[in-house]
């Protein structure tokens, strides 16, 4: 494949544009700037790191491998889900929902996409699994964090309307069913626009590279709506886990509305 090399100085190219625009927010007061580079210089040292890390396990092909790099990506997703939401539970309860609302969604249907659809020889090879493990975690991980955060941001807001409706006799999922139907369109709202617009707007990610990598173009499409039909599915198994496990968590065993158990994130 005839694949460009990109050099030190392109990605510092690249970058100046990113150090113009953190100026820019600093000039207007956004209070985004350090944000902007902070992420940008964890966008640049996690990238090169896994990057050294998938040359050793394409050269070391083996399931445990596989399953320790899994691993930390699901436990680095869930952490990013609990920060990132104005108000989230305490304790353990903040980081496992996310957890395991993605272990459920993304970690089964990658597996499934390995050994039925793909059907890679053997299954487990590091440049199927990861980079597809990788796009599901990181679109449920941000679906599941809208919802959460609608979730729980709805329950604090709307606090007098869900103590009426159980003092009227409601049980706990009819007194938040608004919050909790609200919260899962929330959080699948963004995959569906990105399946809409997807080939009119934008060129999804993984399409684009296999065609800068050379690949046909009608095989990068094929590969991409595969891709695209796997994310809006794991983000939709994991928004609606995660804002059921969460509602369920707002109310203890007599029904009543237990907004202790959430705690407002602090303010980077």
């Amino acid at each position: 494949m005839n694949v460009v090399s990109l050099s030190i100085f392109d990605l510092f190219v690249a970058a100046f544009f990113v150090f113009v625009v953190a100026g820019l927010t600093l000039s207007l007061h956004l209070n985004l700037g350090r944000q902007i580079l902070v992420a940008a210089m964890r966008t640049t040292v996690q990238l090169l790191s896994v990057g050294f890390l998938l040359k050793i396990l394409f050269e070391h092909v083996h399931p445990l491998w596989l399953l320790l790099m899994a691993l930390v990506m699901l436990l680095a997703a869930a952490r990013e889900v609990m920060q990132r939401q104005q108000r989230r539970f305490r304790g353990v309860w903040g980081f496992s929902a996310g957890a395991l609302s993605m272990l459920v969604s993304s970690f089964s249907l990658t597996l499934i996409a390995l050994v039925v659809i793909i059907r890679n020889d053997p299954w487990y090879r590091p440049q199927y699994a990861i980079p597809l493990l990788g796009m599901m975690l990181g679109n449920t991980m941000n679906g599941i964090a809208l919802g959460l955060d609608r979730l729980t941001s709805g329950a604090w807001q709307q606090r007098s309307i869900i103590e009426n409706r159980l003092m009227l006799g409601q049980p706990w999922n009819e007194a938040i069913a608004d919050i909790r139907r609200e919260s899962m369109r929330n959080g699948m709202i963004p995959i569906i626009n990105a399946m809409a617009i997807a080939g009119l707007v934008s060129l999804p990610g993984m399409m684009t590279g296999q065609i800068l990598a050379g690949s046909p173009p009608l095989e990068a499409v094929k590969y991409q709506i595969l891709i695209m039909f796997l994310i809006s599915s794991g983000t939709g198994l994991g928004v609606m886990t995660a804002v059921s496990v969460g509602a369920r968590r707002l109310f203890d065993n007599r029904d009543r509305l237990c907004l202790d158990r959430l705690q407002a994130a602090a303010r980077g």
